[in-house]
């Protein structure tokens, strides 16, 4: 199925140019000499548009999905209805078609994950790169199994990006349980005073406030309203194993 590409580039911004933007150019070889001359003038034109729009995270999301998908050498089905079904929630049936082709040509690619990760963490917010970490965790965990091989991608991703060790743990906690989860969660020790549980779960329900990525859109909001749960659920049950009120 050929790309709606007018319709793909019409809600991009910073993510046309750079890497990221090379891999889409790619993938858009088979355009008309016109369509090319339309790219490369658009390209030109939002380099200057900084804050991240719906559309660059979801391109940015489908470059760092192809590098965790292929880490350990399999391309699953559950990982890629998983990829479905966060396209669907962002964009329906129709254009996730045609993302879903878009993602197929990326996939097929070799990039530097290094340079793209550079350029997300030049042109994105922190709680957007966040956001990021958290679905490419549920990505990972999509077939029930996280792989070591693609938690490793993940850890690397999130240091290209900034994103430091404490927070990396937090979202890898919300899918890989262990007794140690819902601390990990808050990034606290088992040790922590009721007092300092408190601070925790303050200082983390900020950081993972939904508000914090609504220009990101309602659907990717409701998305990042899972980490929020999650954070509460955890102080909910640190609570209740203490005896806190």
């Amino acid at each position: 199925m050929p790309i709606n590409k007018k319709w793909l580039w019409g809600g991009l911004g910073w993510v046309m140019g750079g890497p990221i933007g090379a891999i889409l150019g790619y993938t858009f070889a088979s355009m008309t000499d016109e369509q090319s001359s339309q790219w490369i003038g658009s390209t030109r034109s939002r380099r200057q548009y900084t804050q991240t729009r719906p559309a660059d995270f979801v391109v940015t999301i489908l470059v760092l999905f192809a590098k965790v998908m292929k880490a350990d050498g399999k391309l699953l089905k559950s990982e890629l209805d998983y990829v479905k079904n966060f396209l669907k929630q962002q964009f329906g049936l129709h254009q996730t078609r045609e993302l879903m082709t878009l993602f197929k040509d990326i996939l097929e690619q070799d990039y530097p994950l290094k340079d793209v990760c550079n350029q997300i963490q030049r042109s994105m917010d922190h709680p957007s790169r966040l956001e990021l970490i958290h679905v490419l965790f549920g990505l990972s965990a999509a077939d029930g199994h996280v792989h070591p091989d693609e938690v490793r991608v993940i850890y690397t991703i999130a240091n290209y990006l900034n994103i430091n060790k404490n927070d990396v743990e937090s979202l890898k906690a919300m899918f890989l349980k262990d007794e140690s989860s819902n601390y990990k969660i808050l990034e606290i020790k088992k040790s922590a005073s009721d007092s300092d549980v408190k601070k925790a779960y303050r200082k983390m329900a900020n950081k993972y406030h939904p508000d914090k990525v609504a220009h990101l859109g309602e659907e990717m909001q409701k998305l990042a309203e899972e980490k929020f749960k999650a954070v509460n659920d955890a102080y909910q049950q640190i609570k209740k194993d203490r005896g806190m009120t």
